[in-house]
């Protein structure tokens, strides 16, 4: 009778996973945090760098996190990993960061972010369109139109993982192409005596102002403002792990997940630092800091495209960010899933519908993700766990030298390359960004803290109502394959 339950089917390919890779981490923010990163750095040379040092600790993280999708080639990713090289509370501290903002805090951003630019087309939907009115709480239209768009993904990936994997194929598709074709007419529009003026003194660290003017560091704020400035380039890369979610639904996941994390992190990289190119080749650097609302791509894209530049740029950020929405939602019910398995989530997320797809966990997402919508506090939630993202980054690659020493003889048919050194590296990359994080952006720090501290009595809450069940995990496991 067990064998005739639904159970997850390996239906994504190579591409499939590169794709959900890809289209994960490409949502809004490279059309942004720009302007940010650049009023903190105050040159061109470092606002290029940070997104190098971003890209190269993405990389060095997905190609490490290879080994763990091999040793590990189920449900859950990044949960499972930390589960298994530390304790069940170390995985479920990470769980539950991931159900209560991480990943429903970045499907409300993004879905907000959708609604913000489609009102460049259809000023119905914007912010300023009150549609309703409780005493000082309002609800716009543009939070309505965001609901509606995590609901209809909701529903498209609780029909089959099939659905899902069209749309994130096809959309991260056209977001590349569209991403390459900013780069294209960017480099078109290149502006020579612009291009020599922001490479002026281009390794300058220093605070720009809004007058022009630039303030200078102290040797230790110095390194503050870099670590300040790479929370935004660090955010827009995030998410990539997400393959490791469904590596239970990926044909040969002990070979393509891994691969499709390289892959994916590396094309992502490549079109995050030509896109910044571009940004400096058509506009000066206060314009990239002090772009209106920070909508740097808007302004350079007026400089690529004309006037028409606006309009396009909105379609660019609304195919974008689907796209992202749908990856980001179809990811993140099969780590509920697991975590249902091990007793330490609403056990009605264990079952799988008839499509094969965690519906109830798919739902409950949706839930938690509209309320962060109508909260308006999200972009404050995800300010605060973007020292906890990388924390719990750090803690699975730490997790690959305890797993090493814990299970010697255990089948790897992919290993970290150049183990150590490489992981090694992104260990104290990412403990110097976390450190920094504390001295600098101390508040967003302790909210972060303190959203992941809440999971401690939760967990322990769990293990004395008994509802912790290693067995039946172990066994459901074992019938997934």
């Amino acid at each position: 009778m067990q064998q005739q339950k639904p159970a997850f089917k390996h239906s994504l390919n190579l591409m499939d996973a590169t794709m959900i890779v890809a289209g994960s981490m490409i949502g809004s923010g490279i059309f942004i945090v720009s302007s940010d990163i650049t009023r903190h750095v105050g040159s061109a040379g470092w606002m290029i760098l940070v997104w190098v040092i971003t890209g190269v600790m993405t990389i060095l993280a997905a190609v490490s996190y290879g080994e763990l999708s091999s040793m590990f080639p189920k449900a859950g990713g990044q949960y499972v990993y930390l589960k298994e090289a530390y304790n069940p509370l170390v995985g479920f501290l990470y769980g539950w960061s991931f159900f209560s903002v991480i990943q429903t805090g970045t499907i409300a951003a993004v879905g907000v972010a959708f609604s913000k630019f489609t009102a460049y087309l259809f000023p119905e939907v914007g912010e300023n369109v009150i549609m309703l009115t409780l005493g000082q709480f309002q609800i716009s239209a543009a939070q309505v139109l965001s609901i509606a768009i995590i609901i209809l993904l909701t529903v498209i990936n609780s029909k089959g993982i099939r659905n899902g994997k069209i749309i994130q194929t096809f959309f991260t598709i056209v977001k590349i192409l569209s991403l390459a074709g900013l780069i294209l007419f960017g480099f078109m529009a290149f502006k020579s005596d612009v291009w020599t003026a922001n490479w002026q003194n281009a390794l300058d660290l220093h605070m720009l102002n809004a007058d022009g003017s630039f303030s200078e560091y102290t040797m230790m704020a110095a390194f503050g403002a870099v670590a300040a400035a790479m929370v935004g380039s660090v955010f827009s890369s995030v998410a990539w792990e997400n393959v490791t979610f469904i590596a239970g639904e990926v044909k040969n996941p002990k070979r393509n997940v891994g691969l499709s994390l390289f892959l994916g992190t590396l094309m992502v990289t490549l079109l995050y630092l030509a896109v910044n190119v571009v940004y400096l080749a058509v506009l000066p650097l206060h314009d990239i800091a002090y772009a209106t609302n920070d909508r740097v791509a808007v302004a350079a894209s007026l400089q690529a495209f004309g006037p028409a530049g606006t309009l396009i740029i909105a379609v660019m950020i609304m195919i974008s960010t689907f796209g992202c929405n749908n990856g980001l939602i179809l990811a993140g019910a099969r780590v509920y899933y697991t975590m249902a398995n091990d007793g330490l989530f609403f056990q009605k997320a264990r079952r799988l519908n008839k499509h094969e797809v965690p519906e109830f966990g798919l739902w409950i997402q949706c839930i938690v993700a509209s309320l962060l919508c109508l909260s308006g506090k999200y972009g404050d939630l995800l300010n605060m766990v973007s020292f906890v993202v990388v924390l719990f980054y750090m803690l699975t690659i730490i997790g690959i030298f305890r797993l090493r020493k814990k299970m010697p003889n255990a089948d790897r048919p992919y290993k970290a390359p150049l183990y150590p050194v490489l992981p090694a590296i992104y260990v104290l990359i990412s403990a110097a960004f976390c450190i920094l994080l504390v001295f600098y952006t101390r508040d967003y720090v302790i909210g972060g803290l303190i959203i992941v501290a809440i999971g401690f009595p939760l967990y322990y809450m769990a293990r004395k109502n008994n509802v912790l069940q290693p067995a039946s995990s172990d066994k459901q496991q074992q019938e997934e394959g």
